[in-house]
C-alpha cells in the first residue's frame, strides 16, 4: 500500500496521487557553463531520469537557467541557498523551486519566492537538512528527527498561510536512521508528497548502501513520491541504483529482473561472465520481465518456474527454459544467444500486450 498525497505537477510530470514514483538527479557542472549543464541534464535523460535539478549559487548561474531550459526536455529545478533573488530570477524559467527555508533568512523573503511561484504556477520543494535547521529548531531539538519534522511543519504552515499548497516535502539527513525516522514521523501529519533522499550520502558504494536501507525503508512503508540516490561525481550510476531500487521495492514493475544463484563450487560455468553479458545485453528492456540464469541443477529447475526465460547450465551444455518449459538443450557456447533472442521475444510480446 502506497500513502495517497497531493498531485503536484513538475513541467509536467506528476508527483504524488497514483503517479508513478519519479527519478531526479543533479547537474555537477557549474550551472552558468551552459553547454556541459546542458550536456549533462541530456545524459540523464537517456540513462532515465524524470527531473533534473540544477544548484543556482549567484546571479551568472540564475541567468543562465534561461538558455539551459531552452536547450532541454527535462523538467528543471532550481537549488536555491541563502540568497532569494536567485529564486525569484529561476522562477521566471523553471519548473519548480527548492529552497531550504532554514538558511533563506527571514520569513518575507520566502514570501517573494511565493508570491512568483504562484505568479507561474510553479511548485516549491520544502528541502529540510538536519545540517542547517532553523536556530530556533536545532537549539530545541538538536539535528534530530524530531527537530526536521517540526521545521518542516513551520514552514509548510507559512506557505499555507500564505494560500501556497503547491509543495513537496524532503527530510534529508547524511545517516539513514535520522532520515527515515523523520520521513515516518511526518507522513501522518502531512498530505503533502514526498522527495525520499539521503543527503551527502559519499560514493558509488556508499550511497548504495546508504540509499538503498532508508529509501528501500521507506519504499516498502508505501512512502514517497520522489526521489533522488545522491552519488558522489556520478550521473547515470544514480539514476540505475534508484531504478533498481524502485523495481526491488516492488514500486516498478519496468525493466529486466535478473536471478541468478550465488557462486559455488556446483557451478558448471563461468556464470560471473554470463551475467556480466546479460546484464549488459537486456539494459535497454523496458518490459517487466524476470529471467535467470543458474550455474547447476539444484537451484535451476525451481527457479527457472518462475521465471520468464531462464538458462540452466549443466556439464559443457544447458537448458533454455520459458514459463517452466523446457525449449531447448544446447552447447554451451551457443546458450547465451539463444537465450537473449528468447528474451527479446518476450519482451516484444509484453510491449504489445502493453
Amino acid at each position: 500500500m502506497r500513502y495517497k498525497t497531493k498531485q503536484i505537477n513538475v513541467g509536467g510530470v506528476l508527483v504524488g496521487g497514483d503517479a508513478p514514483i519519479s527519478v531526479q538527479s543533479m547537474t555537477f557542472s557549474k550551472t552558468h557553463d551552459v553547454k556541459s549543464t546542458v550536456e549533462q541534464i541530456k545524459r540523464l535523460e537517456r540513462a532515465g531520469c524524470d527531473i533534473v535539478r540544477a544548484a543556482v549559487p549567484d546571479y551568472e548561474d540564475a541567468h543562465a537557467l534561461k538558455k539551459i531550459k531552452s536547450q532541454i526536455s527535462l523538467p528543471l529545478v532550481a537549488d536555491i541557498h541563502f540568497n532569494y533573488r536567485l529564486a525569484l530570477i529561476a522562477a521566471e524559467v523553471v519548473d519548480c523551486i527548492r529552497i531550504n527555508p532554514g538558511n533563506i533568512g527571514e520569513k518575507s523573503r520566502v514570501k517573494e519566492v511565493v508570491k512568483a511561484c504562484k505568479e507561474r504556477s510553479i511548485p516549491m520543494r520544502i528541502g529540510v537538512n538536519s545540517g542547517s535547521l532553523e536556530k530556533e529548531f536545532e537549539q530545541k531539538y538538536g539535528a534530530t528527527p524530531k527537530g526536521m519534522v517540526e521545521s518542516a511543519l513551520y514552514n509548510i504552515k507559512y506557505l499555507e498561510d500564505l494560500g501556497f499548497t503547491d509543495i513537496k516535502i524532503s527530510l534529508k539527513a547524511s545517516d539513514t536512521m535520522r532520515t527515515v525516522e523523520a520521513y515516518r514521523m511526518l507522513r501522518p501529519l502531512v498530505e503533502y508528497p514526498f522527495h525520499l533522499g539521503v543527503t551527502e550520502a559519499g560514493t558509488l558504494f556508499h550511497s548504495t548502501i546508504k540509499s538503498s536501507i532508508a529509501l528501500g525503508s521507506l519504499l516498502l512503508d508505501g512512502i514517497g513520491d520522489t526521489m533522488r540516490v545522491s552519488i558522489t561525481g556520478e550521473l547515470e550510476e544514480e539514476i540505475r541504483v534508484a531504478r533498481a531500487i524502485l523495481k526491488d521495492s516492488g514500486r516498478s514493475k519496468d525493466g529486466v529482473n535478473i536471478i541468478s544463484c550465488p557462486t559455488c563450487g556446483r557451478i558448471e560455468a563461468n556464470l560471473v561472465t554470463a551475467v556480466k553479458e546479460i546484464e549488459e545485453k537486456t539494459a535497454h528492456i523496458k518490459a517487466p520481465l524476470n529471467i535467470s540464469v543458474m550455474g547447476c541443477a539444484v537451484n535451476a529447475i525451481g527457479e527457472a518456474k518462475e521465471a520468464d526465460v531462464a538458462i540452466a547450465y549443466g556439464k559443457g551444455s544447458g537448458l533454455i527454459i520459458k514459463k517452466g518449459e523446457i525449449v531447448a538443450k544446447l552447447e554451451e557456447q551457443n546458450l547465451i544467444e539463444r537465450f537473449l533472442e528468447e528474451v527479446e521475444i518476450e519482451a516484444s510480446k509484453e510491449k504489445f500486450n502493453g
